[in-house]
C-alpha cells in the first residue's frame, strides 16, 4: 500500500503574479532537492504564461507526507495566494495519512492498472531555462 506515489496539479497563476510564483517556485525546488524521497518535482508552464503544471513522485506516502509538511511549513501561504488550483490528480495508493492530507486540496485517486516504465534508466535531467 505504500508503493510510488505521484501526482500532476493543474493550476492557474492569479493576474500580475507570475514573478512572484517564478520566485516561489525557485525556492521550492532548492528547498525539496534535500528531500530524500522527491523523485521529481517538476513544473511546466504553458504558452499563456499563466496556466502551470506540476508533477512529482515521490519513493513512497512517507516521503510524500513529509514534503506536505516542509511545504506547508514554508511555501504553502504564498503559494496559495499566487494560484487557484484548477484540478490535483494523484497516482498511486497513498496510505490513509496522505490521503487525510490531499483530501482537503480536491484530490482525485487513480491506483496503478498496469504499466511500463523505464524512467529508473533515463539519465537526469536540468533545465536549460534556470527552473
Amino acid at each position: 500500500m505504500s508503493g510510488e506515489i505521484s501526482w500532476h496539479v493543474e493550476l492557474h497563476v492569479k493576474p500580475r503574479k507570475m514573478k512572484a510564483f517564478r520566485n516561489l517556485t525557485r525556492q521550492m525546488v532548492e528547498s525539496t532537492r534535500s528531500e530524500r524521497g522527491a523523485l521529481i518535482y517538476e513544473r511546466f508552464i504553458g504558452d499563456d504564461n499563466q496556466s502551470v503544471h506540476l508533477f512529482e513522485r515521490y519513493a513512497d506516502s512517507s516521503a510524500a507526507v513529509a514534503h506536505l509538511i516542509t511545504f506547508a511549513r514554508l511555501h504553502a501561504k504564498r503559494f496559495a495566494a499566487l494560484v487557484e488550483r484548477k484540478r490535483f490528480t494523484v497516482f498511486g495508493t497513498p496510505t490513509p495519512k496522505l490521503r487525510h492530507m490531499l483530501d482537503p486540496l480536491g484530490a482525485k485517486y487513480f491506483a496503478l492498472l498496469s504499466d511500463l516504465s523505464r524512467a529508473s534508466n533515463a539519465p537526469a535531467r536540468r533545465s536549460s531555462r534556470g527552473s
